[in-house]
């Protein structure tokens, strides 16, 4: 019998009765949803301490010193949840669209005689690349991703789908913009920063596949993640997340490629955000694999 307490108030919620101690804690959640439909399984979290962490899904009463005859669990309400993959799909689907309209220069948003005038080289390149960067992310998100967790809070998407689709909208609206100036050392420049989104693009993408192969479908494994034969995938010997480092490279050459404020704004906030998730997986591996290698850091090789 385990009593389900709420992990603020300490209010009694529940008594759950049909488990024991080789019961694990997705067993909890199934009982607890049968005396409260309201919660589905993705919606529950439980702790053994009100200000711990949450409990895994795969771990069993004995292990965490519960009986199954008698103990107390601490429930807390994650909120109304969504797919992952939905997320993804918004998020990246967005940008796309908008970026596509920017470049079509509507008359609403340029001017009647916007449509007419003559696009620059770099403008042109400009569009295949953001597109080709947001279709990749929507194919790997269908076909390559596997993801830990199948929810997220739905409030996870209105926020995301701002950040892409605000970026996508400020970026594409001056890269279009009839009076756009093209990049100061013309096509050195361009073709520069052009070759090295490529090679972020394509090693993002090698990274991804890599990530896939080392977690079987269905599962939780995690294992040190090492490089393949694809020459792309060498950066794991510096970098715990070198999906993340190939992104910065290519957002740091669209951003040198077109000479856009915006762009370099967009890849400054996504830079951050990737050093901290970086960061905390790198923490997380060390953690769990007692001979990870010391000598890796989390996105930027031997800094950061």
């Amino acid at each position: 019998m385990i009593a389900v307490l709420h992990a603020k108030s300490g209010k009694s919620l529940a008594t759950v009765t049909n488990v024991t101690s080789k019961s694990t804690i997705l067993d909890v959640k199934k009982e607890y949803q049968k005396k409260n439909p309201k919660y589905y399984i993705t919606r529950q979290a439980f702790k053994v301490d009100p200000k711990g962490k949450a409990l895994k899904d795969d771990e069993t009463l004995g292990s965490l010193g519960l009986s199954g005859k008698k103990g107390t669990l601490y429930f807390k309400d994650l909120g109304p949840q969504i797919g992952w993959t939905t997320v993804f799909l918004s998020e990246y689907a967005g940008p796309l669209a908008i970026y596509l309209v920017f470049y079509a220069r509507p008359a609403i948003i340029y001017g009647a005689a916007a449509a007419s005038e003559p696009r620059a080289q770099v403008v042109n390149i400009a569009c295949a690349c953001f597109s080709f960067h947001y279709i990749k992310r929507l194919l790997e998100t269908v076909f390559i991703h596997r993801f830990s967790n199948a929810t997220m809070p739905i409030s996870n998407l209105f926020k995301n789908c701002s950040y892409y689709w605000g970026f996508a909208a400020f970026i594409s609206y001056f890269i279009n913009h009839p009076l756009y100036t093209v990049p100061t050392f013309g096509d050195k420049q361009i073709f520069g920063g052009l070759a090295g989104f490529i090679i972020g693009e394509l090693g993002n993408f090698s990274v991804h596949v890599a990530f896939r192969n080392m977690r079987p479908a269905g599962t939780r494994t995690r294992k040190i993640p090492v490089p393949d034969s694809n020459p792309l995938t060498q950066l794991f010997n510096l970098v715990s997340c070198p999906n993340y480092t190939y992104e910065v490279i290519a957002w740091i050459s669209f951003s040198v490629m077109t000479q856009c404020l915006p762009a370099a704004l967009f890849t400054t906030c996504g830079f951050y955000q990737m050093a901290v998730w970086a960061l905390g997986k790198h923490r997380n591996y060390k953690k769990e694999f007692k001979d990870y290698p010391r000598s890796r850091r989390g996105i930027v090789p031997f800094l950061l």
